[in-house]
């Protein structure tokens, strides 16, 4: 028998884009914002485990420059990151 999986209330899907913002300005607090940055994108992978991807502008286009495996805490902190985090600016 299959399982259904619970759809995400409206508060939750909120509630869940303001953490991966959250995350995003903190991977950029501490890796410094790059010139060329055209933007970090935070996907939540499962629980507290999220997957950022920085992207940096080449020419007319756009190309990942980093790609970090994330733990973070309830308030978004990273609390582990693969590779580890340093600065690009």
């Amino acid at each position: 028998m299959k399982q259904s999986e619970k759809q995400p209330t409206e508060g939750e899907k909120s509630g869940h884009e303001r953490l991966t913002a959250l995350i995003g300005r903190h991977l950029l607090r501490t890796l410094g914002q790059p010139d060329d940055l055209l933007c970090v994108q935070v996907r939540r992978l499962w629980e507290d485990h999220y997957r950022a991807n920085v992207f940096l502008r080449a020419d007319v286009s756009a190309r990942i420059a980093r790609s970090y495996f994330l733990v973070t805490d309830r308030d978004g902190n990273i609390m582990q990151s693969t590779p580890g985090l340093t600065r690009l600016a």
